[in-house]
């Protein structure tokens, strides 16, 4: 891949962790309150369904069972853990929570992909997860164990999800459009009776609220995640996990510039800070890259047939507590 064309894929990519970081303003400003399984659901099922019916390919043999398991881990999953660290820790906390990230995905890469972490990588991760600290982080009293347990749950099966759609690729043929609406199906489903279960029935929207969920269930999930996706496909686990920390600081930023959120000094050191990291982490794993060719085929490459592929603008995303802007919205 060509620098120019590695560049236009990450910055491709970075646009799904962007547009989760808008969720928190969608959904504090326009959301009915306190649905966070319902936001998570008309956010997962109806982007699937749609991408299915515009993708017209379904599983087939073993991609059955493993969209099944990468919709779990990415959607099913991801998106009710996330939520409920969201509502039992303060503020914040969530999003310095699942900064770890990177980290886990180097660890998983190792175990599954059998790719010895950089030194370079494992410290762009740690500046990452240091850098969102200092811009999400408030103190706080005592910590909420089922809510720290519940985070970093979320953090390591987002994680877990990314490593397996690299290893796992695509089937021959299958574009990012028909992978990621296998994905959000089948984390919709999982989410629906827990939501029905846990909140009732739907309850009454408003203009505004249709609007909101439209934007989330359109932009802020099919596009995005798509974008995530096919990312996955082209970039290494540990380069496409550290994009991660552009969205808490994309909703510190719209906490500042729409909702009049102040932002510190030590806060805007802190946005340098993790930035600057996430941009360390597209360069570091290029050498690796390299090795991987001198020594043959990358037999994790995914390949990324032009049909079906969605070019340009899609939990996980979520609602975070509303007592901090600047929590992790995927």
């Amino acid at each position: 891949m060509s620098a120019h064309h590695r560049a236009a894929v990450v910055a491709l990519t970075a646009l799904a962790p962007v547009s989760w970081g808008t969720t928190y303003v969608v959904t504090t400003e326009f959301l009915p309150p306190e649905r966070p399984l319902f936001t998570a659901l008309v956010r997962a099922l109806p982007a699937g369904l749609l991408l299915l019916a515009v993708a017209r390919v379904l599983p087939r043999g073993a991609w059955w069972w493993k969209a099944a398991v990468l919709g779990a881990l990415n959607i099913g999953a991801f998106f009710p853990l996330l939520f409920l660290s969201a509502y039992r820790l303060p503020g914040g906390l969530a999003a310095v929570v699942g900064s770890v990230g990177p980290l886990l995905v180097l660890g998983l890469s190792a175990l599954l992909l059998g790719r010895r972490p950089a030194l370079r990588d494992v410290l762009a991760g740690t500046v990452a997860a240091l850098g969102v600290s200092m811009v999400v982080l408030k103190a706080a009293g005592a910590l909420d164990a089922l809510g720290v347990a519940a985070a970093f749950a979320s953090t390591a099966s987002m994680a877990a999800g990314t490593v397996l759609t690299q290893k796992w690729g695509r089937p021959e043929g299958v574009g990012p459009l028909a992978l990621t609406g296998w994905q959000l199906t089948a984390g919709g489903l999982l989410i629906a009776p827990l939501a029905l279960l846990a909140e009732g029935a739907p309850p009454a929207l408003d203009a505004g609220a249709a609007g909101g969920y439209a934007y989330l269930a359109l932009v802020n999930t099919a596009i995005a995640y798509c974008l995530w996706f096919r990312g996955i496909g082209r970039l290494t686990a540990t380069q496409a996990t550290l994009l991660g920390p552009l969205s808490p600081l994309t909703a510190a930023v719209l906490g500042w510039a729409a909702l009049g959120e102040s932002l510190t000094a030590f806060q805007l050191g802190g946005m340098a800070l993790a930035f600057g990291a996430t941009v360390a982490g597209q360069l570091t794993s290029v050498p690796a890259r390299r090795r991987d060719r001198a020594r043959g085929p990358d037999a994790d490459a995914v390949p990324c047939p032009r049909s079906g592929m969605l070019e340009a603008p899609p939990p996980g995303g979520t609602r975070v507590a509303p007592a901090d802007p600047r929590g992790d919205a995927r």
